[in-house]
């Protein structure tokens, strides 16, 4: 197993936990993985793929709260960063 296995998944970056994601199926893909070693490196993509997908959803919401009146000015918005 890779060094990154060590990192816990919801510290990482979104552009960090894809880039992982995308390594870990190429990995699968090419089955020159011993069995146990798959089915960690699956178990590590499942919590990935979770991470990418609460990260989407934040940004979307982020995204949501911007709306825009008639002459195309940005209204009703918030700070984006509410961290």
């Amino acid at each position: 197993m890779t060094e990154n296995t060590q990192v816990d998944v919801k510290k990482l970056s979104f552009e960090r936990a894809i880039e992982e994601l995308e390594s870990i199926v190429k990995r699968l893909e090419e089955g020159k993985v011993p069995l146990e070693e798959s089915v960690a490196i699956y178990e590590r993509g499942e919590a990935l793929k979770r991470r990418c997908e609460e990260l989407l959803r934040q940004a979307e919401a982020r995204v949501d709260k911007i709306t825009t009146d008639a002459n195309g000015q940005p209204t009703g918005t918030e700070p984006l960063d509410v961290q």
